[in-house]
């Protein structure tokens, strides 16, 4: 139960919840061992390992085996990317939240898209439904999962750009008042929209890390309370092996495969201990 209440209490810290999102346990563990309070998983990173593309193409169940494996395996709070909460209606939703559970997370985050691409967006009053679902599901648990409920209207560029604003508030002003702990806006890393955005909902805010993003310490002076980092680390993971692949297959020498690299002992290590 600690757990559940730790997590929510870094929303309002004195600096912003930092997560670099995991998809396994030995990325886990390396978040962990690097300091940071909680581990995120990321959807797309998970999927990816797991040989599906992202966006609701991998299963509840097999999701949330991975989210399993990785709450066994560390001491701080995990939160799952359940993305869509695999299903459109309320009842996906209370399902999910209690498979999130079940799984040992302490919550997680719920996005707003469909799936259509000529309406990429749920209707606003079947998101928070769904929220609701979600929320009343987990208090007959008698838990709080910390609902972190996103908008891809950035991230999607849903609408004209001069409505884009107006729209994100209005959807996560709706899925704050029904029950959402935290509220996620992917999609732009402007310093004067993260900052209204922080006035205008008077939540905890989430931002997507990006090459462009401000750092942690102008975030912080914004007023965000939780950065993520997606499938950011995944795909550094995956870039950097890429490299050195096409390295070696060019050059045909194995030092620069092995730079940076954590030994096999390291890496024992870490998958054994207790």
């Amino acid at each position: 139960m600690s757990l559940f209440s730790d997590f929510l209490a870094l929303h309002r810290g004195p600096a912003p919840l930092v997560l670099p999102n995991a998809w396994d346990v030995i990325s886990a563990r390396l978040v962990e061992d690097a300091g940071f309070p909680a581990v995120a998983t990321t959807s797309a990173g998970v999927a990816w390992s797991l040989g599906y593309a992202d966006g609701q193409h991998i299963s509840l169940d097999e999701m949330l085996a991975a989210v399993a494996r990785i709450t066994r395996a560390v001491r701080v709070p995990v939160t799952a990317d359940l993305e869509a909460a695999y299903g459109p209606r309320p009842d996906d939703a209370a399902a999910t939240a209690r498979g999130a559970i079940k799984a040992g997370a302490v919550g997680f985050n719920f996005e707003d898209t469909s799936g259509d691409s000529n309406n990429p967006l749920l209707d606003i009053p079947l998101q928070v439904a769904r929220i609701r679902a979600a929320r009343a599901a987990a208090d007959e648990l008698g838990v709080h999962l910390v609902l972190n409920a996103r908008t891809d209207v950035y991230l999607d560029e849903v609408g004209a750009p001069d409505t884009r604003f107006a729209e994100v508030v209005r959807r996560l002003t709706a899925y704050r008042d029904a029950g959402a702990d935290c509220l996620f806006a992917p999609g732009t890393a402007d310093r004067d929209t993260i900052a209204s955005l922080v006035k205008a909902l008077g939540a905890p805010l989430n931002v997507l890390a990006t090459p462009a993003s401000p750092t942690v310490a102008e975030l912080a002076t914004l007023g965000v309370a939780r950065i993520s980092l997606g499938g950011g680390v995944f795909r550094t993971a995956l870039g950097l092996t890429k490299t050195r692949l096409g390295e070696l297959r060019r050059q045909g020498r194995f030092d620069a495969m092995f730079e940076g690299a954590i030994t096999h002992a390291d890496a024992q290590r870490m998958m054994t201990r207790t």
